[in-house]
């Protein structure tokens, strides 16, 4: 069980502090930094960040209070109420900003300079500072002063062009995460311009793009560019859904999802000349022939010319995964995983989040923690620390701040 401010050993960012002025998925920057050991602190403005008013709810009452969004992402920090439109505010947060060592903030670009708060002030203040603004395009370019929701962030991002089935339109990513796309990126250059200002004294201003790191996520594309552009004449990447195409046809090619008895697997259904994949396949009929439920067709199929893929027709496909999906319709996920095991099928179940969490590798690795919340008379499970390390461990040492307990005075320096 984790209590509300227990402390750990020596944390890797445990020196520095961080004053966290970001909102929405963007909250995820200061949340890296405060699971590092850094001493986070969120700056909410008064009446509280809008950033609790986003669900889902603990047991669905829609209260500021029971978030589960902002639980999700305001872990190890400490927090206070300033306005910074004032000029008390202002000079409070140069107070602030003398003995901090990064800012994070999610503001339309311009706004912190407007108040007198942006880099170049700051800098004076203290000529380390590391300042990063997360928006949705960068603070140059036609587009930045544009605002951006998820859907439109994906979609200006081109990842949506290639998301959704053949044939049908564009579908968004089911759960919003460019902002928090965003926010990891900011995490990691905040560190960047970090290891920078040790070797040189220098701090900097850091211009973070929420489309550009959407953007990044098509990283693995251009390799199916080249080969749809050289095999199929095609100038754009199609949407293929769960299939993948053939080199001589387009849709729908392979399936690699498949429906199961109590839901869905990943599996590779392969022929050709790989020995991996062949091998594979050969074990997967012979794990439905046990089982009274491989034709005598399929048992002497030729899998090495007649399933090459160069040279392989969609009746032959459909044939074919038409009679496996009948097989893994009489099998549960946990079933066909572990007879993939132990035969070498290369097979995964799709995991749903309470799978999620039961899982036997995550739940052997400590990855979920409990966290307590008196105010709820509970205790909630988190993801625990994203990575181990045999340094400096990293834990859940705080939970996420009440509205009620967050004033100037809380801060105690």
């Amino acid at each position: 069980m984790i209590m509300a401010e227990q402390e750990t050993r020596e944390s890797l960012l445990e020196p520095y502090r961080v004053l966290d002025l970001a909102e929405g998925g963007c909250l995820i920057a200061g949340k890296i930094l405060g699971d590092l050991g850094a001493d986070v602190i969120k700056i909410e403005p008064p009446g509280g960040s809008p950033s609790r008013n986003v669900g889902p709810f603990y047991k669905d009452t829609d209260h500021p209070e029971k978030s589960l969004f902002w639980f999700a992402y305001n872990t190890n920090k400490r927090g206070i109420t300033l306005d910074i439109e004032t000029a008390d505010g202002k000079e409070l947060f140069k107070r602030l900003v003398k003995s901090a060592d990064f800012v994070i903030e999610s503001f339309e670009p311009g706004y912190m300079a407007s108040l007198g708060l942006g880099y170049e002030e700051l800098e004076r203040v203290n000529p380390g500072i590391i300042m990063t603004s997360i928006t949705p395009f960068g603070a140059s370019g036609p587009y930045a002063r544009y605002k951006a929701s998820d859907l439109t962030t994906w979609a200006m991002g081109g990842f949506m062009a290639i998301t959704g089935e053949p044939g049908r339109p564009p579908v968004w990513i089911g759960f919003p995460q460019a902002s928090l796309h965003g926010g990891a990126m900011a995490a990691a250059a905040s560190l960047i311009a970090h290891w920078h200002r040790e070797m040189t004294g220098e701090g900097q201003h850091i211009d973070v793009s929420i489309q550009q790191c959407v953007t990044w996520c098509l990283a693995t594309a251009p390799r199916y560019y080249e080969f749809l552009l050289r095999f199929l004449n095609l100038s754009n990447l199609p949407r293929m859904g769960a299939h993948q195409p053939l080199p001589h046809a387009l849709s729908p090619g392979l399936n690699y999802v498949f429906p199961c008895k109590d839901g869905a697997v990943y599996l590779i259904l392969l022929g050709g000349s790989n020995p991996s994949y062949l091998n594979s396949t050969k074990q997967l009929v012979s794990y439905m022939d046990e089982n009274g439920m491989a034709p005598d067709w399929l048992k002497e199929f030729d899998w090495v010319n007649e399933y090459d893929a160069s040279k392989l027709t969609q009746d032959v496909i459909d044939r074919v995964q038409g009679v496996v999906t009948e097989f893994l319709m009489t099998k549960t996920k946990g079933e066909l995983y572990d007879e993939a095991l132990k035969r070498g099928i290369h097979l995964a179940p799709l995991s749903n989040a309470k799978e999620v969490y039961e899982n036997r590798q995550l739940q052997a690795r400590e990855f979920w923690a409990q966290v307590e919340h008196p105010e709820l008379g509970q205790a909630i499970g988190y993801c625990g620390p994203f990575v181990k390390l045999s340094e400096g461990p990293l834990r859940i040492r705080r939970r996420p701040r009440s509205s009620a307990s967050i004033t100037w005075r809380s801060m105690g320096s």
